[in-house]
């Protein structure tokens, strides 16, 4: 392979960040300004920071190792692996699901189009796959690193817009007992929202497997160094996204009369309405069309993140892999058309409870990541990775805070449940 360099490790950490720039930005930070003013966002900013390590640690196995961490999970054991699998089983339709639902509403909302949202959602996943197929990974590199530079310069464009308009910002920062956060709600919302902020740990295997295929286009393994600083890239802006968006909500909609709506056409009509309160009426096509690649562009990373990770699974019995592209190719595909069946076939049935959706899924997200961060902990820090490549002291110490962070705070939440029986 050709010597590592920045420029050919930029890319993963950027589908990585279009990945995590949907629902928990989009829909949840939103919602936590509009309705809770800034008073999530310390626990937001920390819990980007302690999750960070074992995000990291996709990129950083993948670069050091060569082989994706699912690979590395069945090097701890079968159980591990196991474990990893039913995860990704047990919530890829629904997390697929939640992410298309939000796009389709947006979609609704743009082309004023009122038809079920399931047939809405037929219309995505049937785009995504079509742009999957054809373009494979370096057409979805390519289309991921313009969205995100689209919106990011919208967003940070209306922020600056509605702080300029709304001069006074102390009540956007509400005491516990008047943000209401200490009740049943919202502490099963602050859960909800830290489970996918900025993403789901199950992103540091995507990324791994990112890693590689971004390795494979180019000719060149990227180093440790070149992996990390790829992520942190795209990490930060994740969570200076995720900050933006929160401070929208708040200044838009906290204080006021309008309440987040429950559809996600409905949501998303409120949410190009925001960025048209900030930035004038001139500015919705716009506005729109951002938002709506941005979902779009969630929509694509985890319709290609899910078949890749399946299609890992399949070739662990492989001897070796790279030799039969044919049947890697199928085995993508194949997987792709079951998670988008899947996910269809869940909208078409639950999908009028959207904010039930999109709470349960980021519960389900919150609750799985102390078993993942877990793992990810145990793989980089034991004998499969080599030696240089483990963690240094600053980064192993906040993922042993991460890890009890994480534990604490599902401990709370079943606790909150079952006293709630």
């Amino acid at each position: 392979m050709k010597p590592s360099t920045l420029r050919n490790a930029i890319g993963p950490g950027l589908l990585m960040a279009g990945a995590a720039v949907g629902v928990s930005h989009l829909v949840q930070s939103t919602r936590a300004g509009a309705e809770y003013g800034l008073a999530l966002l310390g626990l937001v900013l920390l819990g980007c920071a302690l999750k960070y390590p074992f995000l990291e640690f996709g990129p950083r196995y993948a670069a050091a190792t060569g082989e994706h961490m699912i690979r590395g999970y069945r090097r701890l054991g079968k159980w591990p692996l196991g474990l990893f699998a039913f995860l990704t089983l047990a919530t890829m339709f629904i997390v697929l699901a939640s992410v298309t639902i939000v796009t389709a509403g947006l979609a609704g909302a743009l082309l004023g189009l009122d038809v079920p949202i399931a047939w809405l959602a037929f219309f995505v996943l049937s785009t995504c796959a079509l742009i999957l197929t054809v373009g494979n990974y370096r057409g979805l590199d390519f289309l991921m690193k313009i969205i995100m530079a689209v919106l990011s310069l919208a967003t940070l464009f209306a922020v600056a817009l509605a702080a300029g308009q709304r001069p006074e910002w102390s009540n956007l920062w509400p005491s516990l007992s008047e943000s209401q956060l200490l009740s049943g709600a919202g502490l099963a919302f602050a859960l909800a929202l830290l489970g996918w902020m900025p993403i789901p740990l199950d992103a540091a295997a995507w990324h791994s497997l990112w890693t590689l295929e971004r390795a494979r286009e180019t000719g060149s393994r990227p180093s440790v160094a070149h992996a990390s600083a790829d992520f942190r890239i795209g990490y930060i802006g994740a969570v200076v996204l995720a900050v933006a968006f929160m401070l929208l909500g708040a200044l838009v909609m906290h204080g006021g009369n309008q309440e987040p709506a429950s559809s996600a056409v409905g949501f998303s009509t409120q949410l190009i309405a925001m960025y048209t309160d900030a930035m004038g009426a001139w500015a919705r096509p716009l506005i729109a069309f951002a938002a709506l690649a941005t979902m779009l562009s969630t929509t694509l990373a985890v319709a290609d993140a899910y078949p890749r990770a399946l299609r890992a699974f399949l070739e662990l019995g492989d001897p070796c892999p790279e030799t039969q592209q044919h049947k890697h190719r199928s085995r993508y595909l194949a997987g792709m058309l079951l998670t988008m069946f899947g996910a269809w076939l869940i909208i078409a049935l639950v999908g009028r409870h959207f904010t039930l959706l999109i709470d349960f899924t980021t519960t389900v997200a919150f609750l799985t990541a102390p078993v993942i961060a877990w793992l990810n902990l145990k793989l980089l820090t034991g004998p499969h990775t080599p030696p240089e490549a483990r963690p240094g002291p600053l980064l192993y110490w906040t993922a042993q805070a991460g890890l009890v962070f994480l534990a604490l705070f599902s401990i709370v939440w079943i606790g909150w449940r079952i006293s709630t029986f």
